[in-house]
């Protein structure tokens, strides 16, 4: 069971969901084939289920969980472009969300969008996990999003717990082989600004460290005491996003900061319009300086 959250366990336990063990991810996965031309449809039905059972079916850590702690996940792969009858261009759009403790609600915790995948599949070919070996471009792209997921998660039980999660991402970015990381853009720091390289290298990089830890308290000690304790806990996620806006200036324009935005904009902005008309305005400016771009969104807390 995790260590870093015990207190759900408890609460499943009362709740009396039994103690069946289970894989930590739940994925719903969805192939979007609208743009495909000539390859059968069949060959992506087959697909779907392979990333299904490689995700689902694979367990990541040595934890065991609960059934009823298992993060849950969706996975929409968007094919762009069929480079041939068996090597295709997609988005993936990710999303993983945990439950807030006291609420039947949940929080978003990644919603990303790749657009720079590219992989090889034959129909009835198995996906292969490794964490020490790169066997195809696709096994390596879902694996390292599992661990990116559980890095996050972690993160949000306990300050730094992803550390190990987000390592073992990092080594699958290192362990792409030169040749493949040339033939399929976003392992590598020359491929843009915002791909899997620089999403491991912020998380793990010295300047991000107090948003990581901002990112626990914004969970743990704001989110998760909003049902008893609202003012306290807006209070602590007013902190927390202070301390982000701090990483911002010191590492600005980073890929990281920016999946926060995306991810928290709107959370944000639906619980501090119940807020003092201080913390609304303090929050306006804290979030119009990480994220200009979405200000105008910020500013109807005040509504």
């Amino acid at each position: 069971m995790r260590v870093s959250s015990l207190f759900f366990a408890a609460l499943f336990l009362l709740g009396g969901l039994g103690s069946l063990h289970a894989q930590e991810l739940q994925f719903s996965i969805k192939i979007n084939t609208q743009r495909l031309q000539t390859v059968d449809p069949k060959v992506f039905e087959t697909l779907e289920k392979t990333i299904y059972d490689f995700l689902n079916n694979t367990k990541f850590t040595d934890h065991v969980y609960e059934q009823g702690e298992r993060i849950n996940c969706n996975i929409q792969l968007i094919i762009q472009q069929e480079i041939s009858p068996t090597r295709f261009k997609a988005d993936i759009a990710i999303q993983a969300s945990r439950p807030i403790y006291g609420s039947n609600s949940q929080t978003t915790m990644i919603n990303h969008q790749d657009r720079d995948v590219t992989f090889d599949y034959e129909q009835f070919q198995p996906l292969i996990f490794s964490r020490n070996a790169y066997n195809d471009n696709l096994s390596a792209v879902l694996s390292f999003y599992a661990y990116f997921i559980l890095g996050m998660d972690y993160d949000s039980f306990s300050p730094f717990g992803g550390d190990p999660y987000y390592k073992i991402a990092q080594d699958i970015v290192n362990n792409v082989p030169q040749g493949a990381a040339v033939a399929n853009p976003g392992w590598r720091s020359v491929d843009g600004t915002r791909n899997r390289y620089w999403m491991v290298e912020n998380v793990l990089s010295p300047r991000v460290r107090p948003m990581r830890q901002a990112i626990y308290d914004y969970h743990r000690h704001g989110l998760d005491v909003m049902a008893k304790q609202p003012a306290a806990g807006r209070a602590i996620m007013m902190q927390a996003l202070d301390d982000i806006a701090q990483v911002n200036q010191v590492y600005p324009n980073s890929m990281i900061v920016q999946m926060f935005n995306q991810t928290k904009g709107q959370e944000v902005t639906e619980i501090f319009k119940g807020g003092t008309p201080q913390e609304k305005d303090r929050v306006i400016g804290v979030l119009t300086r990480i994220d200009p771009t979405n200000a105008g969104r910020y500013r109807s807390i005040r509504s």
